[in-house]
C-alpha cells in the first residue's frame, strides 16, 4: 500500500450511493474497541483490561465478545512468537462491565459465538502435541525447526456457558499428513495453523490452515474432514466463511506465494462444488493491497465486499466490479510483539437494523474528546498515528 493512501487517517473515500450503510466495529492493540459510523465518528467505545488476542464481535444481544491477551508465547511456552495468542474470553456489556468470562490459556487467533450461546475456539495447546509416529509422517516444512523436537497441532474447542468443554477436535486426529503438508519455507513446529472458524449452515465447520495454504471443511458430529478448499490458490490466508449464496470467501494474504509477482493480497470467493475462483479483488497496482498477516473480509447485503487490511489498519469496501467507495485508516497505534503499530486483527460492519445496536445509543457527541482528536476533521487526520 502506498504512502500517499496512509498519509491521511480516518475516513478518505465515501461514496453514499454505493457504500452500504451501518457500524464498523474493530480493535486496535491498546486495549480498545472501537465502533464508528460511516462518516468515521465513534459512536462507541470499550475499554478492555487486555490487548487483543483475537478479533472481537458484536453480539445480537448488543453484548461484545472479546478475547484478550494474557500471557506472551514465552511464557506459555509455545512454538511461535505471535499477536493473536489470547488466554481469556470476556463478554461485556455496551458499556463494557462484564457479564461473562472462560479462561482459556492457549487460545489462539479466532474465536466464535454460536447460536446455543456457546462459544467455539482455536488454541495450540499441549493436547495437540502430535505423537511421533503422526509427526515423522507430516510432510513439507523446513527440516530440524521443530519445536523442542516436536510438532505441535491445533486444537478446536466449543465451551458452555459453564465453561465446560462439550466439543474437541485435534489436527493430528483428522488431517492427513500427506495431503495436508506444511508449506515448504514455514517451520515445522506447527501443523494446522487454524487461524479462523466459520459455522455454515448445514451445521458443518469451515476452518482455515494457514500453514497447510487451504480450506477445509469439518463434519460437526463426526469431526472428518469432508471437504479442502483453496489449495495452490491461497497462500498463508485467513477469514473463511460461508458466503449466502453457499459459495466460500477467503482473504488470501499472498505471503509466499508461488508465483513470480510483487507480493500482493486479494480476496476470493470460491464455488464448493468445484473449488474454482468465481470473483476476486485485488489492487490494481498489485503492492498497494498486502498484509502478510491478520485480515478479514465480509460480504455485505449490497454485494459489496468490506475488506481488513491488517497490517495497514486499513478498513476499505469495493464494490462487485472493484470500485472502492469507503476507506478508512485507523489513527490508533498499540503495542505487539515489540513494535508500535496501527494493526487491527479484523473488521466487521453491522447494518443499521441489526439486533445488537437496537436501542443503543449512537451519537458521537457521547465521546467529544475521542472524535475530536480522531474523529472527521481532527488534526490527527492529516498527521501521523498517535498513541493511545
Amino acid at each position: 500500500m502506498s504512502i500517499a493512501k496512509t498519509a491521511k487517517k480516518g475516513v478518505t473515500v465515501y461514496n453514499r450511493q454505493k457504500a452500504g450503510e451501518g457500524y464498523t466495529l474493530f480493535s486496535t492493540y491498546n486495549h480498545d474497541v472501537w465502533l464508528i459510523d460511516m462518516e468515521g465518528c465513534i459512536v462507541n467505545r470499550w475499554r478492555m483490561p487486555y490487548t487483543p488476542g483475537a478479533h472481537q464481535w458484536l453480539l445480537p444481544n448488543g453484548n461484545l465478545l472479546f478475547a484478550g491477551m494474557v500471557k506472551t508465547h514465552e511464557e506459555l511456552g509455545l512454538p511461535i512468537e505471535m499477536a493473536g495468542i489470547g488466554g481469556i474470553i470476556l463478554e461485556v456489556d455496551w458499556d463494557s462491565n462484564l457479564v461473562w468470562k472462560a479462561e482459556a490459556p492457549y487460545q489462539a487467533h479466532d474465536l466464535m459465538p454460536m447460536e446455543n450461546g456457546h462459544v467455539m475456539y482455536a488454541a495450540y495447546h499441549p493436547d495437540g502435541i502430535l505423537p511421533d509416529e503422526i509427526a515423522a509422517k507430516v510432510k513439507g516444512g523446513r527440516p530440524g525447526t521443530e519445536f523442542k523436537g516436536q510438532i505441535w497441532g491445533d486444537v478446536v474447542r466449543e465451551i458452555d456457558r459453564d465453561c465446560k468443554i462439550v466439543w474437541d477436535w485435534k489436527v493430528y486426529e483428522h488431517l492427513d499428513p500427506e495431503i495436508d503438508s506444511i508449506e515448504p519455507l514455514d517451520n515445522r513446529n506447527i501443523w494446522g495453523y487454524i487461524n479462523s472458524l466459520w459455522r455454515c449452515r448445514d451445521g458443518s465447520l469451515l476452518m482455515s490452515l494457514r500453514g497447510s495454504c487451504e480450506g477445509i471443511r469439518v463434519d460437526y458430529e463426526t469431526g472428518e474432514v469432508i471437504a479442502r478448499y483453496g489449495k495452490g490458490k491461497v497462500f498463508h490466508q485467513h477469514d473463511i466463511r460461508e458466503l449466502d449464496n453457499g459459495n466460500i470467501m477467503i482473504f488470501d494474504n499472498g505471503c509466499q506465494r508461488h508465483e513470480y509477482k510483487p507480493s500482493y493480497s486479494r480476496v476470493i470467493e470460491i464455488d464448493p462444488k468445484t473449488d474454482e475462483i468465481v470473483w476476486e479483488y485485488k489492487a490494481p497496482f498489485l503492492p498497494d493491497f498486502y498484509s502478510c498477516v491478520c485480515c478479514g473480509s465480509e460480504r455485505l447485503p449490497n454485494g459489496n465486499t468490506v475488506i481488513c487490511e491488517s497490517w495497514h489498519g486499513r478498513i476499505f469496501e469495493v464494490t462487485h466490479d472493484g470500485e472502492l467507495v469507503w476507506e478508512y485508516v485507523s489513527p490508533f497505534v498499540g503495542s505487539i510483539v515489540g513494535m508500535n503499530t496501527t494493526m487491527m486483527w479484523r473488521a466487521h460492519r453491522y447494518p443499521p437494523d441489526y439486533p445488537g445496536l437496537k436501542g443503543k445509543e449512537l451519537d458521537p457527541k457521547r465521546f467529544p474528546w475521542e472524535n475530536r482528536v480522531f474523529g472527521p476533521g481532527s488534526f490527527n487526520q492529516y498527521f501521523r498515528s498517535v498513541m493511545f
